[in-house]
């Protein structure tokens, strides 16, 4: 009967574990695939393999960890095409920047800019940005340094400005 306990004590431990995390999971799942339902697909995955491991009950930073898992099962599924090179414009999406300015849909402009990122400096960004994680937990959750985190948070950064600038100035796609 106590092992009976035990289990059902664990399973009540996972349970408030994925209530509590979830929606982290998710957004940093969204983060790199930037598709809701493959981005669900991997919180289930994710919770999945962290049940069937236990994992939960040794972590020292369950937001840290499940961080980490949900990245790398993200990143697993992204597609092994080559991405497009840094320097490629955005695509037009109908309306020019300008327009979009003026009708206030800046959050989607930004959007489409970080969108248009290299693949490291975007997730990189959404991680710092989106998911609010400091340049240490990134850098353990993507396996690189410190120095790497900030220089490619840098790089974002300048790029995003640029790319801002040109659309402030109305030279954008020209």
């Amino acid at each position: 009967m106590a092992k009976q306990e035990h289990a059902a004590a664990c399973d009540d431990s996972f349970t408030a574990l994925v209530t509590r995390q979830a929606r982290f999971a998710f957004r940093v799942a969204y983060s790199i695939l930037r598709n809701s339902h493959d981005a669900e697909d991997v919180v289930q995955e994710t919770f999945l393999k962290i049940y069937r491991a236990r994992n939960w009950t040794s972590m020292a930073n369950e937001r840290a960890f499940l961080a980490r898992v949900v990245w790398r099962t993200a990143v697993d599924r992204l597609p092994k095409v080559p991405m497009e090179p840094a320097d490629s414009e955005i695509a037009s999406t109908g309306a020019n920047p300008e327009q979009s300015a003026i009708s206030g849909d800046w959050t989607a402009t930004v959007h489409r800019l970080m969108d248009a990122l290299p693949e490291d400096l975007r997730q990189t960004l959404a991680l710092h940005t989106v998911e609010d994680l400091s340049s240490v937990e990134i850098a353990g959750l993507m396996g690189i340094s410190e120095g790497t985190v900030r220089s490619r948070l840098m790089r974002a950064r300048q790029t995003l400005k640029q790319k801002l600038a040109a659309v402030m100035a109305g030279r954008h796609g020209k």
